[in-house]
């Protein structure tokens, strides 16, 4: 069996370990970062009607929606009941010019893409029957296939599992070490293995550095807010994403998650800021009216990893063919963990994947420092 360490345990390292586990024997090792992006995250699978022309994220963003079905099934298999994943479709928000664009590309995009489901518009009246404290401003796209993830508690349902398969979990802060090849020290110990997998979202440079790399990722700040209504069962509402980069999300016990601000150069500030929560909650009402009167419970605060073109790096390290690199996801981690948790794995245990990672070139993110 190959000895694989895989350096964190959010849901890009998770997965992967879970793909690995019975396979492999595997070690992750996560000193628990405050600022994880997957703790803070309410993920969105709804990748399908995005403008975005990039062949790169789009192959990644529509592989990762539809492996959900399959990773989902498996999990409930193992008995996990509580993934945390819900298909509640989608409910994307805008002026009609802009839907009608939107419901052409994303029937043209159904035809690979099945699991999309019914498309239907909304008038602004039938949009709030499904979301009720949706504004009247908006109509709406309906996409069935739409889907939200509680970040933390589907990473837990994958760790549950793969720990039940034979996987070791070590807190501590990981090293690399450059030594007749790569190795990983923690607290003192040192382990050997195969292959690493270097799964640590924006703190991969911190990672890299001592072994001569340099790693074109960064943090990008998200304060996310969380409100509850009274007396009111959220759960089935659909997820809303209106326009400019914002979305809500209703979960059980009434709860609804508003997202999020994109802050560069505030990597590690955990804080939430008074003009982080005042522009969350600003757009959100904005949105939705109806949330006026909701009570403030919690604000969350995560780092996406994130390049600087935007591009995701996956694949071997150049000159260093032992250490494989996930990162630079930035806000499609959660629709993207678990499949490239499963891509991973496969480039492991066969060398091959279903990626085409030429999209994904990452001498063009990570690369040895000049002497």
């Amino acid at each position: 069996m190959k000895k694989i360490i895989i350096i964190g345990s959010g849901i890009v390292g998770i997965s992967a370990a879970y793909h690995l586990a019975g396979k492999a024997d595997v070690t992750v090792i996560d000193r628990k970062e405050v600022g994880r992006a997957t703790d803070a995250a309410a993920g969105i699978v709804c990748p399908w009607i995005a403008q975005r022309r990039n062949k790169a994220w789009y192959a990644l963003a529509k592989g990762g929606a539809r492996y959900y079905r399959d990773v989902v099934a498996e999990l409930m298999n193992e008995g996990e009941r509580d993934t945390g994943y819900k298909r509640v479709g989608t409910l994307a928000l805008h002026e009609d010019k802009k839907l009608n664009e939107m419901l052409e590309r994303t029937t043209l995009r159904r035809e690979e893409a099945p699991e999309i489901g019914e498309l239907t518009r909304l008038s602004a009246e039938e949009a709030k029957v499904l979301f009720p404290p949706l504004s009247d401003e908006y109509d709406a796209l309906l996409v069935a296939g739409g889907a939200r993830v509680d970040g933390e508690k589907l990473r837990a349902a994958l760790e549950r599992v793969a720990v039940k398969r034979g996987v070791k979990l070590i807190d501590g802060s990981a090293v690399l070490v450059e030594e007749d090849g790569y190795h990983v020290e923690c607290d003192g110990v040192r382990y050997e293995a195969d292959e690493i997998v270097l799964a640590c979202g924006a703190w991969l440079p911190e990672l890299m550095e001592p072994i001569g790399y340099t790693a074109r990722v960064s943090g990008e700040k998200a304060q996310i807010v969380h409100v509850q209504l009274p007396n009111v069962d959220a759960s089935d509402w659909p997820v809303v994403m209106p326009p400019r980069r914002r979305y809500l999300l209703g979960f059980e016990g009434g709860r609804v998650v508003i997202g999020s601000t994109h802050e560069r150069d505030k990597a590690f500030d955990a804080r939430p800021t008074a003009i982080g929560v005042h522009e969350v909650l600003a757009k959100g009402l904005e949105s939705a009216p109806g949330l006026a009167e909701a009570e403030l419970i919690e604000t969350r605060v995560g780092f996406r990893p994130v390049t600087p073109n935007s591009i995701p790096v996956l694949g071997r390290v150049p000159g260093a063919e032992k250490l494989l690199v996930a990162n630079g996801l930035g806000s499609s981690g959660l629709t993207v963990g678990p499949f490239i948790g499963k891509v991973l794995a496969d480039l492991v245990l066969t060398g091959d994947c279903e990626l085409d990672l030429s999209l994904y070139p990452i001498e063009d993110h990570v690369y040895r420092q000049l002497q």
